[in-house]
């Protein structure tokens, strides 16, 4: 072999060496149907689409089981040894950034692909975004609309919703009607973060909040204000005069007819619309004073402070909410998109689609849980107070000690980066 014919081929092997991508580890939890789960087969299909798309990054996708996801994060954080992209809970995502899990994004992605993004689509803390997103779900009211019209009842709109007091004049009289025992489902089975996706919306909606968002730090006056007692109140009351089943036996109430209204997710619109069809009705949730309101925020994608390639991991964060991309990861969930743009390449969710009201309930009235990394504490403390509501407790003491537990909560991890001097909800 001749020593010319050597140097070309030590030439071209370092040329394809030199071309091969540069491979972006991406951690995700996997649920308990990984084979066939809608979701994670379209977030493979994405990686691939990607990986084709060009030559100079390679994203490969490690699971992980759900259940312990949160823990094998935080351990590899302290080791220096997490992979560049990592999805997260949206509501979680501040504690992650507090904690130094994760980087900013704000210099990484395009602006004009940020910007399109609803509320649901983005992960902050400090005034800062640390994570983005494909798609969200929404909350909304269900009911029938040919029982509605027996029971003489109007159907709500988004330009007309019911308000709080009007709501609860309809269920009064549905129940002396005796056609419903329980007129209303609020999923009574569901605990942990359904009880403050749910109802700290009411909260919003009747001016209140779980906290003081100009500065993450003040919760006296705002979740025991006397806006916030009138929810209390009217959850308690619900309760109270068996409106809503304290305990139910099932989460089936809405769907063997057994309840009038059912307050839940866009999850639900795959199997009401079979049961249904056009008799089904999608509402927007009542009003309490400021507008309906509903939670914001799903699984989102971040980039790890361990990250040495960030313009890698980068480039597939903004290639993933690219409009097409948001329109695909639609088609196959159902799940709601988090941009117009990608809403407009999508039958069920363009305007005029079947599941357009889903997106704009999530355009018009989505608000974020609070972002703070006190957060799932504050989620926690919130589910006793709902819990003790419903047990019959009285709703001002049940309030002064979620205030009280909060707060001692935030004082304990001072402050979570914020200062009482900053009245801007920036952390320091």
């Amino acid at each position: 072999m001749s020593r010319g014919w050597i140097a070309a081929l030590l030439v071209t092997t370092s040329v394809s060496c030199a071309a091969a991508p540069t491979e972006i580890r991406l951690w995700r939890h996997e649920t308990a149907n990984t084979g066939t789960d809608a979701e994670m087969m379209a977030g493979r299909a994405a990686v691939a689409r990607f990986n084709a798309s060009q030559d100079k990054w390679k994203v490969v996708v490690e699971s992980m089981p759900q259940a312990t996801y949160t823990a094998a994060i935080t351990a590899a954080s302290m080791v220096n040894q997490l992979p560049c992209v990592i999805a997260i809970d949206q509501p979680i995502v501040p504690n992650f950034a507090w904690a130094g899990h994760i980087r900013p994004l704000d210099d990484l992605l395009p602006r004009n692909l940020v910007a399109q993004l609803l509320p649901g689509g983005r992960g902050t803390y400090g005034g800062r975004l640390y994570s983005v997103g494909q798609f969200d779900v929404s909350l909304a009211l269900y009911s029938r609309r040919s029982q509605l019209a027996a029971l003489g009842v109007r159907v709500a709109t988004l330009d007309h919703p019911y308000s709080a007091e009007e709501f609860y004049a309809i269920l009064d009289k549905v129940k002396r009607s005796r056609t419903f025992r329980f007129p209303l489902d609020l999923n009574g089975r569901a605990r942990s973060e359904w009880l403050s996706y749910a109802f700290s919306p009411w909260l919003q909606s009747a001016g209140a909040d779980l906290i003081d968002r100009s500065n993450y730090l003040r919760v006296d006056g705002v979740l025991n204000s006397p806006a916030a007692l009138s929810v209390a109140r009217y959850y308690a009351r619900l309760h109270e005069d068996h409106l809503v089943e304290r305990n139910p036996a099932d989460e089936r109430a809405f769907e063997q007819g057994r309840a009038l209204f059912h307050y839940t997710g866009s999850w639900k619109a795959d199997d009401y619309d079979r049961q249904f069809g056009r008799d089904l009705v999608v509402m927007p949730p009542p009003d309490f004073g400021k507008g309906p309101r509903i939670g914001a925020g799903s699984w989102q994608w971040a980039i790890s402070r361990n990250c040495k390639k960030p313009d890698g991991a980068a480039a597939f964060l903004a290639f993933l909410i690219e409009p097409e991309e948001m329109a695909a990861m639609s088609r196959a969930t159902g799940f709601v998109p988090v941009s117009a743009e990608a809403a407009a390449l999508t039958e069920h969710y363009k305007e005029g689609g079947s599941r357009r009201i889903y997106f704009e309930l999530a355009q018009r009235y989505a608000v974020p849980r609070p972002a703070t990394p006190a957060y799932p504490a504050i989620s926690s403390i919130f589910e006793k107070t709902m819990l003790d509501l419903r047990a019959g407790k009285a709703p001002a003491d049940a309030m002064d000690e979620a205030v009280e537990a909060i707060e001692y909560n935030i004082a304990r991890n001072s402050g979570y980066g914020f200062s009482s001097n900053n009245k801007s909800g920036a952390a320091q």
